[in-house]
């Protein structure tokens, strides 16, 4: 239990708790630590803190201080490619060990904060995450809390998975396939190779092969099963994807046997995105958007693919909740989650 002690009287005790120290603007962490013996001169910044009383901490049995009982959480909801640093002021942050796609048990974690004095607090599902960089935090509510609650964690997480994974990127092998007359004829310049490029190995993947073909069904298929004869691992169609006349790209797919998982997608920009499966291959068909915003459809589905996520129908509908990008230099989100 804790022992409230004026803090006059508490020269000479251990601090059961962080004091924390803000200046606007410039600092917010512990002014004095837990474990920190008070001394006489202490006293003055502690007032200037607002404190004049400090917690003693006599624990009982059963009964598990912020610090250990964060530690326990960490180690019971981290999963995979997850790492987490010190407390501080009985917080502790989990960290991505690597580049990967951040992967969020929405279930699990709604189910351990309704269990009440505990939170965690995560970013986004399939946010992209690089090395070092923050994906969750967790701490509990009071200084001290009821082995029984911690014990509840750690047998959901036992039984039900982990909350927080990073699934790292593989390196695949990418190919690009550039449909349209107007290139193929060379009556203008392909846009598309460059930009899937660098979206390709910003993931860590390589683009190995790229095919221009005309507005033609049957050599749009052609196409698809020679990269794939090729040892590609990841095909993505380029153009010809609206309904104009012309844009035959998904009867191209649909002829080279692949099973169309979807055509269309509640995301603004890409609404007539394609994915299709071709003997276990994605293929990602990439609308003019493409070309032209740097953030799309395609940067919510080629890290999940390079994941080697399984994606479902169900899964391109669920991304309408969030799907529409209001513009990099509108965006409040600090980490873009179409992949900024």
């Amino acid at each position: 239990m804790l022992r409230k002690v004026r803090l006059k009287e508490a020269i000479g005790m251990v601090l059961a708790h962080d004091v924390t120290k803000v200046i606007p603007g410039q600092f917010k962490g512990p002014g004095f630590k837990r474990g920190h013996v008070i001394s006489e001169e202490d006293i003055p910044e502690l007032l200037k803190l607002g404190k004049e009383h400090v917690y003693v901490l006599e624990l009982g049995e059963g009964e598990i201080h912020e610090e250990e009982a964060a530690w326990r959480i960490s180690r019971a909801i981290a999963g995979q490619g997850v790492g987490f640093t010190k407390p501080s002021e009985g917080r502790i942050n989990l960290e991505a060990k690597s580049s990967g796609l951040l992967k969020i048990n929405k279930h699990l974690l709604k189910e351990i904060n309704s269990l009440g004095e505990v939170i965690i607090s995560t970013l986004h599902n399939n946010t992209l995450c690089r090395a070092g960089m923050m994906v969750a935090g967790t701490r509990i509510i009071p200084l001290y809390i009821g082995e029984a609650v911690l014990k509840r964690i750690e047998q959901i997480c036992r039984k039900e998975g982990k909350v927080v994974e990073v699934i790292p990127f593989k390196k695949k092998r990418v190919g690009v396939i550039i449909t349209g007359n107007e290139v193929f004829k060379g009556r203008i310049e392909d846009k598309f190779g460059e930009v899937i490029q660098r979206k390709v190995e910003a993931l860590g993947s390589v683009l190995d092969h790229k095919v221009i073909v005309p507005d033609d069904a049957d050599m749009i298929a052609q196409a698809i099963k020679g990269l794939i004869s090729k040892g590609t691992e990841v095909v993505i169609a380029c153009g010809g994807l609206s309904i104009d006349p012309d844009d035959v790209t998904v009867e191209g797919v649909g002829r080279s046997g692949a099973r169309i998982i979807s055509y269309g997608a509640p995301v603004l920009p890409g609404a007539m995105f394609l994915y299709a499966l071709y003997k276990g291959v994605p293929i990602l068909g990439a609308p003019a958007c493409v070309i032209y915003s740097p953030a799309t459809i395609l940067d919510l589905i080629l890290p999940r693919v390079l994941a080697e996520e399984k994606i479902s129908r169900e899964d391109i509908i669920e991304l309408g909740h969030g799907g529409l990008c209001l513009g990099c230099q509108r965006c409040s989100f600090p980490i873009c989650p179409f992949g900024k």
